[in-house]
């Protein structure tokens, strides 16, 4: 089985890489400078022999000594002297016949010179080269001397040790090396400091963590039913989810969006004033061209500055169907709970009259409310075919009962089930509102009555909901579906509400009739289209 290789986390990448870069860059540079400074040590150090060489070449002590013997003696004299005091290894003076007329060594005075390259100089040729004589291997500058004629009369060879130059060679690598040293040193902890800071910046998250985070929140913005919109801190546009450019585009606003100024293309979107004082703003309602969205805008805050602010928004109609299918479902839940009460009310009874041991009532009571509950069901279930909607009609029966209120169903035939769920849901926001409002417009009556009717013909569906109660004028009839506006206290005017948005989503009408003292009705007219 293979194993698989552990991968790096990215600090330990980071240092590697520097260090490795700082690493070949200065081992590099100190081959480049090493060879350098060699070539330029050992040119120094010929230009050095080859100076000292065309001196002791022109001295007229050299010269009258080559030219005639009794002088020989002063040209040791001298090219020792000149030896001593420029540290050189050997300067040797010679005749045409490469005989040595000055030596460190006085006993090899009179010998031929050793080496085997003074050939170019006896004839007349300055060069330098590298040989070994009896000194050792030596750098050698080889300067030819004239007489006044211009007539060559001998040779002088300046010899440097080549160790001493190695040395001095040796001395300047090591600065070098020490200097390298230094820098891999420095580079190494530079390495450190910047891997280390990168890891700080990148909040300690390896490359593959990022990668996986940006996938991750791809996938959250494109997927979330809200529009997210978010902006730096000048203003420009860095991300609008699809959603955002759906509502965007929904509203008339065309083009690319991101790099763009927000205020260039979206003037209301109030993120400049988030941006400069660092408040979030919730549920803000905002008009874009011809539709209606709720927002909420946030600062973006990173280590105490702001860098940017976001905003979520949705269409507030979207909401408004949530809310009412939310309204719908608690029309359910009421209804339940309702005929809960209204049985649990007569298992007391059947508990008491067990109490007495009236058992014979206890008999006749519970046939009776077998017998009553099973024709409303029966009668129920018969004239609406809808499950959902039938369960509707049964709880708001029992409601009306607890509430001391008469509720009669009205209707000839039956009402089939609707080809779409959704008019379902709708049918019972409208019922239940207006269901809910009769048995509130009846409760202080002495007649407390209301009556549901319904005909279905032709794919059209119209409702009748008839109240007992003191009724309504103009002014109050004309204002009852406005949203907020009630007769009953603060906090209500929903409901009618409501059922005017349903009725705009199922493209149906609502008339209302009502007098002072002789109750009021609310008719309803919908398109419903049967499943069968």
């Amino acid at each position: 089985m293979r194993l698989r290789k552990p991968k790096l986390r990215l600090q330990t990448t980071i240092t590697l890489l520097v260090c490795i870069v700082v690493v070949m860059a200065l081992f590099v540079t100190e081959i480049l400078i090493t060879n350098r400074i060699s070539q330029e040590t050992k040119k120094s150090q010929a230009e050095k022999a080859t100076d000292i060489a065309r001196i002791v070449a022109q001295s007229p002590l050299v010269i009258t000594g080559l030219q005639n013997k009794k002088n020989e003696k002063n040209i040791q004299t001298y090219a020792n002297g000149i030896k001593q005091s420029t540290h050189v290894e050997f300067i040797v003076v010679m005749d045409m016949y490469g005989i040595r007329k000055s030596h460190p060594n006085p006993t090899l005075l009179g010998l031929h010179f050793v080496g085997g390259d003074e050939g170019p100089v006896l004839k007349g040729k300055e060069h330098i080269s590298t040989a070994k004589g009896t000194l050792g291997l030596s750098l050698r500058s080889f300067v030819p001397v004239f007489d006044e004629n211009n007539k060559q009369i001998g040779a002088v060879a300046v010899g440097i040790s080549l160790e001493k130059v190695n040395q001095a060679i040796e001395q300047s690598r090591k600065i070098i090396l020490i200097g390298v040293g230094v820098g891999i040193l420095v580079g190494v902890l530079g390495a450190l400091i910047l891997a280390r800071k990168i890891k700080n910046i990148l909040f300690g998250l390896e490359p593959s963590e990022m990668a996986k985070l940006l996938e991750e929140r791809s996938a959250m913005l494109q997927s979330t039913k809200e529009g997210i919109l978010a902006v730096d801190q000048s203003g420009i546009t860095t991300l609008v989810n699809n959603e955002g450019i759906r509502l965007l585009l929904k509203a008339g606003i065309y083009g690319s969006f991101i790099g763009k100024k927000v205020d260039n293309y979206l003037p209301n979107s109030k993120l400049a004033a988030v941006l400069a004082t660092g408040e979030s703003q919730f549920d803000q309602e905002q008009e874009v061209n011809h539709i209606t969205i709720l927002t909420n805008r946030v600062p973006v805050i990173v280590n105490g500055k702001i860098v940017g602010a976001i905003a979520t928004f949705r269409e507030k109609t979207e909401i408004k169907e949530l809310a009412e299918q939310l309204t719908g479902v608690k029309l359910y839940a009421e209804a339940l709970r309702t005929q809960a009460h209204e049985f649990m009310n007569k298992l007391h009874v059947i508990s008491g009259l067990i109490h007495m041991k009236e058992y014979q009532r206890v008999s006749s009571y519970i046939t009776k409310v077998v017998d009553h509950q099973k024709s409303e069901v029966e009668f129920v279930v018969s004239r609406f075919k809808d499950p959902v909607l039938a369960g509707f009609i049964l709880g708001k029966l029992s409601f009306a009962r607890e509430n001391g209120c008469e509720m009669i169903i009205d209707g000839e035939g039956y009402l089939p089930e609707p080809l779409q769920q959704e008019v379902t849901h709708e049918v019972v926001t409208i019922l239940g509102n207006l269901i809910d409002n009769a048995l509130d417009a009846v409760a202080d009556r002495p007649l407390k009555k209301v009556t549901l009717r319904f005909d279905y013909f032709d794919e059209i569906l119209v409702l009748e909901v008839h109240d007992t109660g003191p009724g309504m004028d103009e002014e109050v009839k004309n204002s009852v579906c406005v949203k907020g506006y009630s007769t009953k206290g603060e906090n209500r005017g929903i409901g009618l509400f409501l059922v005017q948005r349903s009725l705009e989503t199922l493209k149906g009408q609502l008339e209302i009739h009502s007098q002072k003292g002789k109750g009021t009705t609310f008719i309803v007219t919908i398109p419903y289209t049967s499943k069968q």
